[in-house]
């Protein structure tokens, strides 16, 4: 039985990996907005409610699915290197790392994602979305105990910066669980964007417009550049001013799970998203639905799908204007079925895997390493989805650490610190250059059943994401249950392969998995060859699975939310 009961409704629900975050996206809809204008509204609140790790001012990819033509959407909301880069000098001066604070800023494309999704597609202002995010950032909110553990593992970094240690460790300290958090400069910076929108008066258009300039062109940007430039960074105006997030079809593939034809949508190669396609590819052609649900046998084959999957990911992944990714082989079925013959049914590999060769590419080999240090949680993200009564869907990821990156000060801002998921190494498919995007993690996803069903869904995680939605999906799609115990069912991570974030450490051979697999499990894949340790019997490291789901015949909705975080549906 579900430990949280699963969500229904009839005319809409959204799920958020905080309850004050679904609140703010549920009170957009009550009022009359749609699924694009209650995301948004949550996305703001996001940037306040999990400050330390999603900042206003960092980076939100969304997919959105439009109900008057079913097309599938997605909004590429991450930033590129400054025009200033000199990646050679780069990599010199810093010895081939991506160091700490300003030197990792890219542009931020939370703002510019959020405000275009509202004029592409959204009914309401800018004001309108974002009352919750400013009332709980000026009045302050409880802190919560996710937040605290990220605090209480990167309190060292915190403590490069004043600013981020008076707003998240007050006195130095690790905050007690409970006590108000006020962020009163980004209360002011969004209402500040409120005011600009309504100073513009005509149209809503217009607003948004104004809200835009004044973040890209207007007091914000010169407080962030002024910043940027007392403090060595290569962020330049011109770099805020030119930029727009590109709007850009999804990347799909059709599986067949339990006799029904399921389109799976994610985002495209400018983050990781299509490489769960691939997973699900590679894991349908090693016969993981067919092999018991949590068991050894499936355990097994998932991690050293997810092994194959990581290879590929670091072997031709890169922003592509950037690089020539061979995209339809890697998710096609002649590819994932090769790939599948790899894997060992009794014996696990002993790290990551080569990746796979495709004609006419020459895959990025990285060199063998491995990392002795404590595992902390990943660097992380959060998670909305809304689908409302006409069947218009979001799912979005935003992001965007604070304990990285000095808050720029009087604006509450930690501006976008995703740089760290580049390479500083020559050769590499992610290896930074000015106007490229880094290897971004967060992927919103969205799957569906064409007339039958349409279910967004995603997940915090870093690079856990593909692996938490992976297991999701199987264990809802292929294993038949129902949604929310679906998403509570207990996962395994893998960590054979390089960390997205800097500096990109790995951990050959080691698996994480919750405690309530029971030990006969754990000593089966351990016999296999997997160095196999214990997390929590609820784990936040594993993900924290959000999901909505609307029967587009009968109009029911369902939501699930996980109870590793801080996550909540509601619905109506």
């Amino acid at each position: 039985m579900s430990v949280v009961p699963v969500t229904r409704g009839h005319h809409y629900v959204a799920s958020a990996g905080h309850e004050l975050a679904a609140l703010a996206a549920f009170e957009a809809l009550e009022n009359g907005g749609n699924a694009i204008d209650a995301g948004v509204a949550a996305i703001l609140a996001l940037g306040v409610v999990y400050s330390d790790q999603v900042s206003v001012a960092g980076v939100a990819p969304m997919i959105v699915r439009l109900a008057g033509t079913g097309e599938v959407v997605t909004i590429a909301g991450v930033g590129g290197w400054p025009r200033a880069l000199d990646a050679d000098a780069f990599i010199e001066r810093h010895g081939g790392t991506i160091p700490l604070g300003v030197r990792r800023t890219v542009v931020p494309a939370a703002p510019d994602a959020c405000i275009q999704a509202l004029e592409r597609w959204g009914t309401m202002t800018f004001r309108d979305v974002a009352a919750r995010a400013v009332r709980y950032a000026s009045r302050g909110f409880p802190r919560h105990p996710v937040m605290l553990d990220y605090v209480r593992s990167h309190a060292d970094d915190f403590r490069h910066w004043p600013e981020n240690v008076a707003i998240w460790m007050p006195g130095g300290a690790v905050p007690a669980p409970g006590t108000r958090l006020v962020q009163a400069d980004l209360g002011r910076t969004l209402q500040f964007l409120c005011d600009e929108e309504r100073a513009a008066g005509g149209d809503r258009l217009a607003g948004l417009a104004a809200a835009r300039h004044a973040f890209y062109r207007g007091d914000i940007a010169r407080q962030i550049i002024a910043h940027q430039r007392e403090n060595d960074g290569l962020l330049a105006a011109e770099d805020l001013e030119d930029f727009r997030c590109q709007v850009v079809p999804s990347v799909s593939r059709r599986f067949r799970f339990n006799g029904g034809a399921v389109e799976v949508h994610t985002c495209g190669a400018w983050c990781q998203g299509p490489f769960l396609l691939q997973a699900l590819a590679i894991a349908e052609a090693a016969g993981a639905g067919r092999q018991g649900h949590g068991t050894a046998d499936y355990l097994h084959t998932v991690a050293e799908t997810l092994k194959l999957v990581f290879a590929d990911r670091e072997g031709y992944l890169g922003d592509p204007d950037f690089v020539d990714v061979p995209l339809d082989t890697l998710i096609g079925d002649t590819y994932a079925t090769e790939r599948s013959k790899a894997i060992d049914p009794r014996s696990a590999s002993p790290g990551m895997p080569r990746p796979g060769r495709i004609a006419g590419h020459e895959a990025y080999v990285p060199p063998p390493a491995a990392c002795q240090a404590p595992l902390k949680p990943p660097p992380d993200t959060s998670i909305v989805c809304v689908v409302d009564g006409e069947g218009n869907a979001l799912c979005s990821t935003p992001s965007d650490t604070s304990w990285d990156t000095p808050v720029v000060p009087g604006t509450g801002l930690a501006v976008s610190s995703r740089g760290a998921q580049s390479w500083a190494v020559p050769g590499h498919p992610s290896c930074l250059a000015p106007g490229k995007r880094p290897r971004l993690t967060p992927n919103p996803c969205l799957a569906l059943s064409p007339g039958r069903w349409v279910m967004p869904f995603g997940t915090p995680g870093g690079d856990t994401q593909i692996q938490a939605n992976l297991q999701t999906l199987l264990a809802h799609l292929a294993f038949g249950l129902d949604l929310q115990d679906a998403v509570e069912a207990p996962r395994l991570v893998t960590h054979s392969h390089p960390d997205s974030f800097a500096p990109h450490d790995a951990r050959p051979g080691l698996v994480t998995v919750e405690g309530r697999f029971d030990d006969a499990t754990g000593d089966a894949l351990a016999a296999r060859g997997h160095r196999v340790e214990r997390l929590d019997d609820w784990s936040h490291w594993t993900g924290g699975v959000c999901a909505v789901r609307k029967d587009l015949g009968t109009g029911e909705i369902e939501g699930a939310a996980d109870p590793r975080r801080m996550s909540r549906a509601l619905g109506w």
